[in-house]
């Protein structure tokens, strides 16, 4: 029971204080890959904990501690045991739900949803616009400039015709740059886990603040990606004028989040992150993934090595 509470304390603690830490920081924009990693850990983290709290409800931590048989054999006792005291069915059965709503909605959060209809947007985008191979894009007759991309089984940058018209040729190549950015970063992956994360635990802060940060932070990466291409200003330029997309909402779209602070980032740079600045960010973020680990199984590494069980 003592280490369900410890996780279950961890998990609440990270989901509500780990949106304020994050959310002053201020190096997330200079390194906007680092800043999306931590996020997701820490989000996933929350979960993982949640889970293993489920677990650690229902199984004895101790039983891990020997092979196979022992531990099939401790958790057929603990069953046994757990069922045959007061409320202690109500505890193991609450356990078992918990871990299995977790996993459960983590499994079905919108995951083949998401991929099914990127896929229909692409297919939808391709019936409505033609290809334009110079351009590496399908073009949409469409009178407001928008560029944005879909991702899934068929990866497609999508331009209007008002945008090809409204930009220059550098500019267009700047915009086809930070499209191309989102597609070989595989942004789109975690943006969704950004929002499976939301979904799994939409009332702990944390996640809600995840996932609208984690949909910031792949445009600068993006951006960082063209303007290493490009010159910077040609994607500043081009972003004024694509500030009012007409791409789907879920779209990873050229003009779209933050427009003002992209640009005024595009044209003034900030200093990069040091070496041993970004190597304590990413143990950091490794610490934040794997500390549910360690809080579940402490018991067991007792028990190995006091040689005897922990207490529950």
């Amino acid at each position: 029971m003592t280490v369900a509470v410890v996780l279950l304390a961890y998990a609440a603690c990270l989901g509500i204080l780990g949106s304020r830490m994050l959310g002053r920081a201020r190096w997330t924009a200079r390194a906007p890959l680092l800043a999306i990693v931590t996020y997701l850990a820490a989000e996933w983290s929350a979960i993982a904990a949640l889970g293993l709290a489920g677990l650690t409800l229902a199984v004895h931590a101790g039983a891990i501690s020997g092979g196979l048989s022992h531990l099939i054999g401790a958790c057929v006792r603990r069953l046994q045991a757990t069922y045959g005291t007061p409320g202690g069915a109500a505890v193991a059965g609450f356990g078992l739900t918990l871990s299995g709503a977790v996993a459960a909605r983590t499994a079905l959060t919108h995951v083949r949803a998401a991929g099914r209809q990127a896929l229909r947007r692409a297919q939808t985008a391709r019936l409505v616009g033609w290809p334009e191979p110079a351009l590496g894009a399908v073009l949409v007759k469409h009178a407001q400039p928008a560029a944005y991309c879909v991702a899934g089984r068929q990866p497609t940058v999508i331009l209007t015709t008002g945008a090809v018209r409204a930009l220059d040729p550098g500019q267009l190549a700047a915009v086809l740059a930070h499209e191309r950015a989102h597609l070989a970063g595989r942004h789109h992956r975690l943006v969704a886990l950004a929002r499976i994360g939301r979904e799994v635990l939409p009332f702990l802060p944390l996640m809600r603040e995840a996932e609208k940060q984690v949909a910031r932070l792949v445009e600068l990466h993006a951006d960082d990606a063209a303007a290493r291409a490009r010159d910077p200003r040609l994607l500043a330029t081009a972003l004024v004028i694509l500030v009012t997309p007409a791409s789907p909402a879920s779209a990873l779209a050229a003009g779209a989040t933050d427009s003002v602070q992209r640009i005024r980032r595009l044209l003034g740079p900030c200093e990069p992150l040091g070496p041993g600045r970004r190597h304590l960010l990413r143990a950091a973020a490794a610490a934040l993934a794997m500390t549910p680990v360690p809080l579940a199984v402490t018991p067991a590494v007792l028990a190995l090595a006091l040689g005897k069980p922990p207490a529950a």
